[in-house]
């Protein structure tokens, strides 16, 4: 068993979390990440209204009795969902772990905070982790260059940004981007992480609520397989290298284009469809570099106890071979 601090904090075995992703976060995954021993997450952003996200509440603990949590993600908007709403509906209902991220979330952590919660707030600088911990956070998670959806506008991967991260924080901190199997869980461990979060990893499980077709796709793919959008407007995402995405490239690297020209081509709506219809070139989906990482589609339940299980093999085999080196005076092979 891996115990870290975002284990005991969680009250979760194993220190792996699901990203809240939207239209993914919903009941039949998070219950399941959460039976397998991770923490699963709602995306409150997901459902229409709070009363909509009560229900899903419901479902959810319907099918586990295990922890799991709710993400709001602030949004970039003229006119925001009702965030506070969102928030006290999932109190009300008993909710006390949430993953915050997006815009300034001071207010919503405030009220949180007063209800007791645990809060994880997602980041991709330093400076901005820096400034969630002053917040009153309690988990901080790490989002590397290699994620899907929005990696920020610095470019620094996972493999600096953690270990940055183990000289300047004091609060604990997930993983997120790039990782999707064991290595990846074990070497963010060793970069001073105390657990992943996986996105895309588990999008390609039994339990996912994405089209068959769409999650055949993932498995197909490479990482040469995705592709940054909105850069030139300073709201870039990872998403998948389609014809819809091939094309909002092609549209901004015109002298002069601007939002507009691409609203219609990066739709929620039109990427919910990719996943309801199951055609991947229908619209803009979200996916990591880890896309390249995955080559099957399992229960959640089966990819949880793989990590775990080969994770613990993997640092137990370093241990030995540390050992052995340090007897013998000869050079670990690592």
């Amino acid at each position: 068993m891996i115990v870290t601090p975002v284990t005991k904090l969680l009250n979760i075995r194993v220190p792996i979390v699901q990203g809240g992703m939207q239209w993914v976060g919903v009941p039949s995954l998070a219950a399941a990440v959460s039976e397998a021993g991770g923490l699963g997450i709602l995306t409150a952003l997901t459902q229409p209204s709070p009363d909509a996200l009560r229900k899903a509440i419901r479902e959810t603990r319907s099918k586990t009795d295990k922890p799991f949590g709710v993400n709001i993600t602030l949004l970039p908007t003229i006119n925001p969902p009702d965030y506070q709403g969102f928030a006290r509906a999932a109190v009300a209902e008993g909710v006390r772990i949430f993953e915050t991220a997006g815009n300034n979330p001071k207010e919503l952590i405030a009220y949180l905070k007063s209800e007791g919660c645990v809060i994880l707030h997602k980041c991709t600088t330093i400076r901005h982790a820096k400034s969630a911990e002053k917040l009153g956070v309690d988990i901080l998670s790490i989002d590397g260059f290699e994620c899907g959806g929005h990696p920020g506008e610095e470019d620094v991967t996972g493999l600096v940004l953690l270990a940055r991260a183990a000289q300047e924080l004091k609060l604990p901190y997930i993983a997120s981007g790039g990782i999707a199997d064991s290595r990846g869980f074990v070497a963010a461990l060793a970069l001073g992480a105390s657990g992943i979060n996986m996105g895309t990893r588990f999008m390609c499980t039994v339990e996912s609520p994405i089209h068959e077709k769409v999650k055949e796709r993932i498995v197909d793919s490479t990482e040469l397989d995705t592709i940054h959008i909105l850069r030139t407007m300073h709201n870039t995402a990872r998403v998948f290298k389609n014809k819809v995405s091939k094309e909002v490239v092609a549209i901004e690297r015109r002298p002069g284009s601007k939002f507009d020209d691409v609203r219609e081509l990066v739709s929620g709506v039109r990427g919910r469809q990719v996943y309801e219809r199951g055609d991947p070139e229908y619209g803009i989906w979200s996916v990591g570099l880890t896309i390249g990482l995955i080559h099957d589609i399992p229960t959640c339940e089966e990819l949880v106890g793989r990590i775990e299980r080969e994770a613990e093999e993997l640092m137990n085999d370093r241990l030995k071979i540390l050992s052995s080196s340090t007897t013998t005076g000869t050079r670990a092979k690592l």
